[in-house]
């Protein structure tokens, strides 16, 4: 019997780019249908022994997947469908804060015609769009990247994007329904003004309205939080 292995005329450490592909597809579509949910562990061997192929093309899939967020390794258990819980979603919300603030700031003083032109297209396309749940948070991630693009700083670039990617990954496995993420995609334009000088609205306000249209106290684990508190402690301990 002739293995996939046998029949691909490659080097054993790597898989035909052709069916590595067709195994990112596959994944994708199972997890995004729900077949695997947030938190199952996907077993590369029971995974390549249902496609009838070597563990290969799965392991890099795999790799490929955990790069995207929708996958999470885990260290000496394997890989398993991304899961955040509502404290690490906050935990990631509140370094976002800080982050994008500055991203904000940076865009807008640095902002070109091309780069306006860019996000402006792409607010268009959120509010228009009438697509798949995973178009539509490719479209919400891509705005996001190139205002941080914008910034010319590669490390906060690179920062934000392996803080966010999870995060992303983690709302677009959250089943809502298509009136709910269009709701989401058309409050983008705000963080446009923003970035083109339109905006009279601080980047740091700006931000937080647009976080809390998706979740629910994205500052909880934040300064702005632990500022809110600090008039009812001093109450309380003058009380005491």
């Amino acid at each position: 019997m002739q293995t996939p292995r046998k029949a691909s005329a490659v080097s054993p450490s790597s898989a035909p780019s052709t069916l590595r592909a067709h195994v990112v597809r596959m994944l994708r579509s199972d997890i995004l249908s729900g077949k695997y949910r947030p938190g199952d562990r996907l077993n590369e061997s029971q995974i390549a022994r249902e496609l009838n192929i070597s563990r290969i093309p799965v392991r890099e899939a795999l790799s490929q997947l955990n790069e995207q967020g929708l996958v999470m390794n885990r260290e000496r258990r394997g890989m398993f469908v991304t899961h955040l819980g509502d404290d690490e979603v906050q935990q990631i919300n509140s370094l976002r804060i800080v982050l994008e603030t500055e991203a904000l700031l940076l865009a807008r003083a640095r902002r070109t015609p091309e780069v306006i032109a860019e996000l402006t297209g792409l607010v268009e396309q959120m509010e228009a769009w009438d697509g798949t749940l995973l178009d539509a948070a490719q479209l919400d991630l891509e705005f996001h990247r190139i205002i941080w693009r914008a910034t010319g700083n590669p490390y906060l670039e690179r920062c934000l994007d392996a803080l966010t990617t999870p995060l992303f990954a983690h709302k677009t496995l959250e089943h809502v329904s298509q009136e709910i993420r269009r709701w989401r995609l058309n409050h983008h334009r705000a963080l446009l003004d923003v970035v083109a000088g339109k905006s009279n609205v601080d980047p740091q306000s700006a931000l937080l309205t647009h976080f809390r249209i998706a979740y629910t106290e994205p500052e909880r684990y934040s300064s702005l939080a632990a500022g809110e508190r600090e008039p009812e402690l001093a109450t309380a301990g003058k009380r005491a």
